[in-house]
């Protein structure tokens, strides 16, 4: 569970599109959609949501829960008629797996949304995207939505992400946005800040390279802020529709600033150990062939792609999202941590 989410009322009359609107979300019960489902609550709204799991106690009154794996030819369009809106946050992912474990939920998944929102008439889809669809290795620096697709992906999660986007982005027949958040975490993040943990505990974290390039991060709470501002603007003047947005804090970090600050919170020393940028690269490189020579599914501790983005620089321009949707972070990075700490 999230430690403390703000109340909609600091958003004010912005998100007055969204109250009472009949609702569906994919991966309702996720870190990203549970915080969306519990602040569309506070609006009124009536909920429909979709995941693989069974809700728990206190998930099962907010919404109307269905278990649903997508990808796997399920009719959706039943589940959202009379629905308003649909906001899409469910997927695979991680950077380990074969390409049909990322193909289907992410890719396949989203083509069962785009037919259900179709067959259901429902005119407005919020998709959840990823910085990664346009990462190619290299550094990237303060860069905007116009930045294309590279012509290579590093891993099965950026492309099948991509070619979800496009095909959302593509559907000019609705209202449709993407937005890309990097880096979500805050309490109950099942991804970022306990892999971090886990790793600074026993001692093998290391940084890529000294640890001064700079990397964007966003705290839980504005990341659904930018979902909720989105999709009250698709629902109301659309300014948002077939476009994509970078949605961070703007307020990038050093790696190595980041990485201490999360362990800082866990009471545990600060990272110090170093790999330089190439040998990680490989290191990263022949995991991946072993591992898929061995048949060994579990993730490697290593991939090319991590090793990637452990070096580089990536941060971005969020002008965008502020003009299309009054996108702006309410929580600072340093707010975030001091609840971060309190929410242990």
């Amino acid at each position: 569970m999230i430690g403390t989410v703000p109340t909609a009322e600091p958003l004010g009359a912005t998100l007055q599109p969204l109250v009472g609107k009949r609702i569906l979300i994919t991966g309702g019960g996720g870190f990203l959609g549970g915080g969306i489902r519990r602040r569309l609550a506070t609006l009124g709204c009536r909920l429909v949501c979709l995941q693989r799991r069974a809700p728990s106690a206190d998930e099962s009154g907010e919404a109307d829960w269905h278990r649903i794996s997508l990808g796997e030819g399920a009719d959706l369009a039943p589940l959202m008629t009379g629905c308003d809106l649909v906001i899409h946050t469910a997927a695979k992912a991680g950077v380990w797996g074969s390409w049909d474990s990322y193909v289907i939920p992410n890719v396949r998944g989203t083509d069962e949304v785009l037919r259900g929102c179709r067959a259901a008439g429902v005119g407005a889809l919020l998709f959840t995207s990823s910085p990664s669809v346009v990462f190619d290795g290299h550094d990237e620096v303060a860069i905007d939505e116009s930045v294309p697709y590279p012509k290579q992906w590093l891993g099965h999660y950026s492309h099948t992400k991509a070619l979800a986007e496009q095909a959302v982005l593509a559907a000019s027949d609705l209202r449709v946005a993407a937005l890309r958040p990097h880096l979500i975490w805050g309490s109950g993040d099942p991804h970022l800040i306990p892999r971090v943990v886990e790793r600074g505990r026993r001692g093998r974290l290391r940084l890529v390279g000294d640890g001064g390039n700079r990397v964007d991060s966003t705290y839980i709470d504005n990341a659904v802020d930018a979902h909720l501002l989105a999709a009250a603007d698709l629902l109301s003047t659309g300014r948002s529709s077939g476009r994509a947005f970078f949605i961070s804090n703007g307020e990038p970090w050093s790696m190595r600033k980041l990485l201490d600050a999360i362990l800082a919170a866990y009471d545990l020393p600060p990272v110090r150990r170093r790999v330089g940028p190439n040998l990680a690269y490989g290191i990263g490189v022949a995991c991946e062939v072993l591992y898929r020579l061995l048949g060994l599914r579990h993730e490697p501790p290593l991939t090319a792609f991590v090793a990637r983005q452990l070096a580089t620089e990536h941060f971005f321009d969020i002008t965008a999202a502020g003009r299309a949707f009054g996108y702006r972070p309410r929580i600072a990075l340093n707010d975030g941590f001091r609840r971060l700490r309190a929410a242990r």
